[in-house]
């Protein structure tokens, strides 16, 4: 009880002689210290909110305007044209700050020339950003070949230079960035039906062909009107209909479905002390949330800036369950993480006396954890399976059983908190005699866990493990998994190689005396409640017991062996994945590959529709007419890769198909109108997903000094029952690790047999496109050209 009485600031008693009032000078400091961290960081975030207004203009440049304009009055000039004497006129009369080196009349003088210079800055900044606005609408630069630059494009990055501040925030740009544009419904139609052509019958295409023109020609035009309505008032005409209908409408279970994970470092593990790197990881959590508070981290730049919208929600957010949609919930801020070990859930402040704990301090409070030998009181070890089942139980029994007393206000204490911490007894990694099967059992855990011990609604949660691996799983609504990607590959690097370890595997520094120990959670949760939580772990339980997973590390090539072929690498694997689903299942489908749109402010993504009729050309020459190591094959690979990168920049530069669609269809619904071409489409399967995870900050690793600090990216459950989830990152020069899911339910799927036909794929691409291999005879060729009419 100590720990209570130190958190009270004061204490009274009533006496006969009065009230005898006692104040806890240690507690008053706290909330003193507490007190001016929050307005520091307020006073952070305004000089912040006034620098990204004025971009690209700085606060210093109104200085200069004014001397500017005085100096020229002073010469006696108007620079305003007579606008300075229209504003001295309208200037109330009163009294005018004069001195005996001014005069009234001077002092009004003043006066309207600073108005005036105010006034023509925000008019330049205005200007500038529209500039800027107008130089980040162009996208010709995408399209040019690689190494020949136009001298359109040359001028265009020197104004973009010239246009850009020296410094920029990390969300200076937000204000710059151009709108998504709404693309032409003919053009989305006839994009989606050369996409179809390939998957379907004749009879399919003509019919299909058919309500595509119908739609067109008629309720098209008016579902567009509509769109491009919304496109002129709002930021984005797709992202927030795309948040509330594909995420937070969705009622089935987050985990596995929506939900993805990142790993650790591969091959390295910097620490065996579960404590000690869960106090580094946290720490490094902690100095990536202010620099992002500051501003500080370097907005992304791909030739031109990328929206950061999505890191505002890194921290302090949580998803919330409700009956017919769920809601976003971000706090300014929070000064703890709730943590989970064995079944009770504690508050670990992460600030004291106005500081950041120190990694060895967070160590000794997370060490305090593991050590606390307290049951977990009934129903509170599997109270996060409500997270993993169904939303609609989980909407139900929160404002039945957690909407007031004890239980809301743990609850909130774990909503409210920055992030989640989840402290696991397995060991997990790639280890022991089984290193494969070992590292398939690490991704399925950091998937879904034991399915109650991650929550799953909160933006993140991390995970550590008992051998000191650790991971996170990170909710999909509030983010994209690019922004989630960055947080982590500067926590690992962090962790690594700035933070560190001593000898003996623990975090440096020194333990405050008066830190006060981990509060322990407390809940009263009833039978009945009970019975609802083992109802959703059963839920859970079975879609996670469902899920196939295999991880698939390949160091036989990677990126530089591909740019020998002169092939972009994001092109030359999705080919792959074309050539090992036909080997696989012996057809074509429907494959969905996620592009980005943060080119465009508040983008989020698009879909590039992999599979070609180019892509399925080359693998039927390769396959069924077996044209092995030549020439006419080769040009159809090239065909193929060229024709996904333009996909894949039309998909970028707002050209994309399905977001198009997809709204439409929104559109639809609101006017109660029945569209059988948008109903079709947006029924259909993708069997295979893919996506990519980029390595973003490259300079934070050294794969030639530390080449086993490698980090293995992360992956998400299968999209459809039958098909397969595949992620994908490229490390280096030389390594592509592959995260593959599917179900053992269906017959037809296996993670790892696809797996290896994957890697086979690839294999066999960097065979035929090698420079080294010779070129067939004459006659050869001539067979071969004599068969293409076959394909």
């Amino acid at each position: 009880m100590a720990e209570a009485h130190q958190a009270v600031a004061f204490q009274f008693t009533i006496t006969p002689e009065g009230i005898d009032l006692q104040l806890s000078h240690q507690a008053l400091r706290q909330v003193y210290l507490s007190g001016l961290r929050s307005w520091k960081k307020r006073v952070t975030r305004l000089k912040n909110n006034v620098i990204t207004g004025v971009y690209p203009a700085s606060p210093s440049s109104w200085l200069f305007v004014v001397i500017a304009i005085l100096a020229t009055m002073y010469t006696r000039s108007d620079p305003s044209m007579g606008l300075i004497a229209k504003i001295q006129e309208h200037l109330p009369e009163g009294v005018y700050l004069h001195t005996p080196c001014f005069s009234y009349v001077q002092c009004r003088t003043v006066v309207s020339a600073v108005l005036f210079s105010t006034l023509l800055w925000f008019s330049l900044i205005f200007t500038m950003r529209l500039c800027l606005k107008q130089l980040l609408s162009y996208h010709g630069w995408m399209f040019e070949q690689h190494g020949k630059v136009s001298n359109t494009t040359k001028i265009w990055a020197a104004m973009v230079r010239i246009f850009s501040g020296r410094q920029p925030l990390l969300y200076s740009y937000q204000g710059s960035l151009p709108n998504l544009p709404v693309p032409a419904v003919k053009d989305t139609v006839k994009r989606y039906l050369e996409s179809a052509r390939l998957l379907m019958s004749d009879a399919e295409y003509e019919r299909m062909t058919t309500l595509a023109k119908e739609f067109e020609s008629s309720l098209g035009n008016r579902l567009q009107w509509y769109l491009k309505l919304k496109a002129m008032w709002a930021s984005n005409y797709v992202s927030d209909w795309w948040e509330e209908y594909v995420y937070l409408r969705g009622r089935g279970p987050l985990m596995v479905n929506s939900n993805y994970y990142g790993m650790d470092f591969l091959y390295v593990t910097p620490t065996p002390i579960q404590a000690a790197r869960a106090g580094n990881t946290l720490h490094a959590c902690l100095l990536y949330r202010r620099k992002l508070n500051r501003e500080e981290i370097k907005p992304v730049i791909l030739n031109v800036p990328l929206c950061a919208a999505q890191c505002e929600r890194i921290f302090n957010t949580t998803r919330i369950p409700g009956e017919e949609t769920d809601s976003l919930i971000h706090w300014q801020d929070s000064e703890y993480v709730a943590v989970f070990h064995r079944g009770r859930y504690f508050r670990l402040w992460l600030y004291h006396a106005g500081r950041m704990l120190s990694p060895r301090e967070i160590e000794h409070q997370i060490q305090h954890i593991l050590d606390d030998p307290s049951p977990p009181v009934p129903g509170e070890a599997k109270l996060a399976a409500l997270t993993a089942g169904d939303r609609i139980p989980w909407a139900q029994a929160r404002k039945e059983f957690f909407s007031s007393g004890v239980n809301k206000r743990s609850l909130d204490c774990i909503e409210k908190a920055a992030f989640f911490v989840a402290l696991d007894d397995d060991e997990q990694g790639m280890m022991g005699d089984d290193p494969a099967g070992n590292l398939d059992r690490y991704a399925k855990s950091l998937l879904h866990g034991k399915c109650y011990d991650r929550w799953f609604d909160k933006s993140f949660t991390v995970v550590l493990y008992k051998n000191g691996k650790n991971g996170l799983n990170a909710e999909h609504s509030w983010a994209d998994a690019p922004i989630m990607a960055h947080v982590w590959e500067y926590v690992m690097t962090t962790d690594c190689f700035q933070l560190g370890y001593t000898e003996e595997g623990h975090c440096k520094g020194d333990v405050a005396s008066s830190l006060p120990p981990p509060t322990r959670l407390t809940w009263d949760i009833p039978a009945e409640c009970q019975e609802r939580i083992e109802r959703s772990l059963a839920v859970a339980q079975t879609l996670a017991d469902d899920v196939d997973f295999h991880v698939l590390p390949i160091q036989d090539f990677g990126k530089g062996a591909i740019k020998k072929c002169k092939i972009s690498p994001d092109a030359f694997i999705q080919i792959a994945l074309q050539l090992a689903y036909y080997r696989n299942r012996g057809s074509f489908t429907l494959t969905y590959e996620a592009s980005m749109t943060r080119l465009f402010r508040e983008g989020r993504t698009e879909t590039v529709r992999s599979c070609t009729s180019e892509s399925c050309t080359f693998v039927r020459a390769l396959e069924v007419i077996k044209m092995h190591l030549n020439e006419v094959c080769r040009h159809l690979f090239r065909t193929a890769a060229e024709k996904h990168q333009h996909l894949y920049r039309m998909a970028m530069t707002g050209g994309g198909i399905d977001r198009h669609l997809f709204c439409l269809y929104i559109v639809s619904k609101y006017l109660g109108e029945e569209s059988p071409f948008l109903k079709e489409v947006l029924s259909e399967t993708w069997r295979l997903s893919t996506s990519q995870t980029p390595l973003q900050q490259v300079e934070l690793f050294d794969f030639v000094n530390h080449p086993d600090y490698t980090t293995c990216g992360g992956g998400f459950g299968p999209v459809a029952d039958d098909g397969y989830g595949v992620s994908y990152i490229i490390i280096g020069e030389n390594m592509i690790n592959l995260h593959i899911s599917c179900k053992h339910s269906c017959p037809q799927t296996d993670s790892h047999k696809f797996g290896a036909d994957i890697k086979k794929a690839l294999m066999d691409l960097l065979e035929l496109m090698s420079p080294e291999k010779p070129d067939p005879s004459r006659a050869e060729q001539n067979h071969l050209k004599n068969s293409k009419k076959d394909l």
